[in-house]
């Protein structure tokens, strides 16, 4: 993904924000239509499992989706999403953002004609799909090589939930589904010219700090184009509530999730593109931490300490010891 301005050119920000990549390549803000297409996930209709992740809600992670009733509703949540954004300037600046549950997850014409809805759509610049490394089999692939074809002025990324890269982590949470399978998967989509975002959830239980900093330091060495920090979120209705409510889990502080976040991107190559730095749970549903319903708070708390610590994503890191 080449920008059409110099990749140095951040727009003010101390790291390599999505919003910089939008203004870079397409000259304007974008603004991300989070979508509910219908969809499930192995690890909820029984194929792996059927109680999630231990911190994904009923939602399936996509509580903020322009929710309609219909699986065949998505032109009208794309018009919702639009006007939803009222006056701002809009044009060619929207990013279909599949969010709910797996959205690679579905019989290939369903998927076809889900994308396709969106793809066509004029206000549409492309399409960011987020699934599972282990929900990309060759039908989808092709599918998505075949609608880039299609759709030459439009882009498609795929966001894939690593979450971590050690293997006891993973267990915990219940990812189904061990690391060489997300490698595989990067191999599977640079093949074909898709950029990959790693969706990265800083604060989970048992992980240590070092732990965290060593999957940031792993996407390094990967075909990974963007990130997602997310702080752990703790949802009523979840596995990990339940825990949390017994006392075996404690959520990060706003102190130490800012060292963290960092850090992250201090040790993060500097043309990573930083699509999210935190994220606010439904706040009906968020139990924990408390201080995450301030989302803004939170980010103008990051660039201010960025600010004064000299902190700049890719100052620590190193090729050769990536």
């Amino acid at each position: 993904m080449k920008d059409k301005k110099s990749q140095t050119d951040w727009h003010g920000k101390p790291y390599y924000s999505l919003d910089a990549y939008c203004k870079n390549t397409f000259q304007h803000k974008c603004y991300k239509i989070a979508l509910n297409a219908h969809m499930t996930c192995p690890n909820r209709d029984g194929t792996l499992g059927t109680r999630g992740c231990i911190f994904c809600s009923r939602g399936g992670s996509g509580d903020f989706a322009v929710s309609l009733t219909s699986p065949d509703d998505l032109s009208a949540q794309l018009a919702e999403g639009i006007r939803l954004f009222g006056d701002k300037k809009i044009g060619q600046d929207f990013i279909a953002y599949f969010q709910a549950y797996t959205n690679t997850y579905a019989p290939i014409s369903y998927l076809e004609q889900q994308y396709v809805k969106a793809l066509e759509h004029p206000n549409i610049c492309g399409i960011s799909i987020a699934t599972r490394p282990d929900c990309l089999p060759n039908e989808v692939l092709h599918l998505l090589e075949d609608l880039k074809k299609r759709y030459p002025e439009k882009f498609i990324w795929i966001e894939l939930g690593l979450q971590t890269i050690h293997e006891k982590t993973a267990a915990y949470i219940r990812r189904g589904y061990e690391l060489s399978v997300f490698e595989e998967a990067l191999e599977r989509l640079a093949a074909i010219s898709i950029p990959v975002i790693a969706h990265v959830i800083l604060g989970l239980p048992q992980e240590t700090d070092e732990m965290m900093f060593q999957t940031i330091s792993y996407l390094n060495t990967r075909k990974v184009w963007g990130v997602k920090l997310q702080l752990l979120h703790i949802l009523k209705d979840t596995d990990l509530a339940d825990e949390y409510l017994l006392g075996k889990v404690q959520p990060l502080t706003k102190d130490h999730y800012l060292t963290l976040v960092i850090r992250s991107l201090e040790l993060l190559r500097p043309d990573m593109v930083i699509h999210r730095v935190t994220g606010d749970g439904p706040k009906d549903l968020l139990l924990a931490p408390e201080f995450s319903k301030n989302k803004r708070d939170v980010l103008n708390s990051l660039h201010m300490r960025m600010k004064q610590e000299g902190a700049r994503q890719g100052r620590l890191y190193s090729p050769t010891h990536s």
